[in-house]
């Protein structure tokens, strides 16, 4: 039996709000700035926000880390977790950390520490969805996507079990 998910955020607004982001973005980043995509849920976000840079910056490189902090659950054990590193170098490098999610604050407070302890010169910070009634840590992103509501959400490459990323908008679970 499948969970019903109400309609949060339609494709179209994603799509118009991705290409504002790589707008306000772009104009922060050297050419050669490692983008750092957090998997598995900022992987479509990613995708998008790569092309819609590249309109406007060259020599940008793609990596990804796996972090964890939730497992199957559908709140944050406060744990992180690196199950796989960034292989670019970004010692002396600008980094931008994309994320699905700012949820807590813990997942992105580490991997901007971590990208620091590896030398990264300057670490931006960028999420899709940030629900700030949710933040453990004190955590602002340098570009947000959107503000919501605390609501668990899934689509557009966000998941509750590994269900649900392949949905092209944003929705939530209903009770």
């Amino acid at each position: 039996m499948s969970t019903p998910i109400t309609p949060l955020l339609s494709e179209q607004e994603i799509r118009a709000r991705v290409t504002a982001l790589a707008a306000e973005i772009a104009p922060h980043l050297q050419p050669g700035t490692v983008i750092v995509a957090l998997l598995k849920g900022a992987f479509v976000f990613a995708a998008d926000l790569l092309r819609e840079l590249s309109r406007h910056v060259p020599e940008i490189n793609l990596d990804f880390m796996v972090l964890s902090s939730y497992g199957n659950d559908t709140r944050s054990s406060g744990r992180v977790m690196i199950k796989l590193d960034c292989q670019q170098l970004v010692e002396n490098q600008d980094v931008l950390l994309l994320d699905d999610i700012l949820d807590s604050g813990n997942t992105l407070t580490f991997a901007m520490e971590h990208m620091r302890l590896k030398g990264a010169l300057r670490v931006y910070s960028c999420v899709l969805l940030d629900k700030p009634s949710r933040r453990q840590t004190p955590f602002s992103a340098d570009f947000v996507g959107f503000t919501i509501p605390d609501l668990f959400v899934v689509g557009y490459g966000i998941d509750y079990a590994e269900r649900y990323r392949e949905l092209p908008y944003i929705g939530y679970l209903a009770d």
